[in-house]
């Protein structure tokens, strides 16, 4: 017999699986930090296509431009907190300081060089799989147990390591969390590992492989119980899906650089680009679209505008503009997926 992690091939599929695993028979009734939940301990799930990383789920109301965001943070292995939190506000709640992220800046860790001219971990583990392919040694720790030196420390990462693993010309990769909120975490982390995963055998020269999620304490929060509620009664009766595209062979650590300049001078609002600017800027047309995303926030942001301008919102993958549309009624349009 056999004993594997529950296959899925979306991320979708998954995480409603395990809402209604904790929703309908919770092992442990919790409170953690002041926070009241039900948990399950010891959750594993394999997805079979990572790329489908994006739930279509109305009553979600995920936010594509924050997970391309926090993903393309942890690539440059940044760990400020004037990028991260313009898109996520509450972060900055989990700053020490008010200027940098501990814990939860997986990026500083993976990414970050110790010293100039000195591989990052990741970089490390690139070559070690491309000099030996079958190795088992692929792993990134990020938790680290100093964390733990301070009991008020408000950053601790919840993610314990990743593990790269080339086998039969695909990369798979499985991410190790002590700890997930189901219905808020999971669904960033598992985008942006994902995200990690494919930049990873982008670099390789491989094909994307199986990506394996295991968490320790996997938990939902009783102040989202209702949108939980909301979440499992739409799945009944759901019927939308937008495969999305592969990354370009071509992504490398320039293409970080390049799309941050332009992240920055949307984020700070110094420039306004239309979907024809956008559309002849030095990136493929894959990450055309997270600028398309971040213009739709500047004029959400510094415009405020009750009306996102229709030809970016045209010019994005029909999945985002859906995503969009059901996030912001500034980006709500009176055509259905296209």
């Amino acid at each position: 017999m056999m004993l594997t992690a529950s296959t899925y091939r979306t991320v979708e599929d998954a995480y409603l699986d395990l809402l209604r695993l904790a929703c309908e028979g919770p092992e442990y009734r919790i409170t953690a930090r002041g926070n009241n939940a039900r948990e399950i301990i010891g959750v594993s799930f394999r997805l079979t296509d990572p790329r489908q990383r994006l739930p279509y789920i109305a009553a979600r109301k995920a936010n594509p431009i924050f997970q391309f965001a926090e993903a393309l943070w942890y690539l440059a292995g940044r760990r400020d907190l004037k990028m991260i939190g313009y898109y996520a506000p509450s972060m900055r709640h989990s700053s020490a300081d008010g200027i940098t992220l501990g814990g939860s800046a997986y990026g500083h860790t993976l990414f970050n060089h110790a010293d100039e001219g000195t591989p990052s971990p990741f970089e490390r583990v690139l070559e070690l799989l491309r000099t030996e392919t079958d190795s088992k040694r692929g792993y990134l720790p990020v938790f680290s147990a100093a964390e733990l030196a301070d009991r008020h420390n408000p950053d601790v990462a919840c993610l314990s390591g990743l593990h790269f693993l080339v086998r039969d010309g695909r990369l798979h990769l499985a991410c190790n969390m002590r700890a997930n909120d189901l219905d808020c975490g999971l669904l960033s982390d598992v985008f942006s590992f994902t995200m990690i995963q494919e930049y990873a055998a982008v670099q390789l020269g491989v094909e994307l492989g199986h990506y394996i999620h295991t968490i320790g304490s996997a938990h939902v929060n009783d102040r989202n119980a209702a949108r939980v509620q909301r979440v499992l009664s739409e799945a009944d009766v759901r019927h939308t899906c937008f495969p999305f595209p592969a990354m370009p062979a071509q992504t490398g650590p320039q293409t970080i650089e390049r799309l941050l300049v332009h992240e920055e001078l949307l984020r700070t609002n110094t420039v306004k680009y239309s979907a024809e600017a956008i559309a002849h800027l030095d990136v493929d047309a894959y990450w055309q679209q997270v600028l398309l995303l971040f213009e739709v926030y500047r004029q959400l942001q510094h415009d405020q505008t009750d009306t996102v301008s229709r030809d970016v919102l045209d010019a994005l993958h029909p999945g985002l503009r859906w995503l969009l549309g059901h996030k912001w009624t500034a980006c709500a349009t009176t055509e259905g997926p296209r």
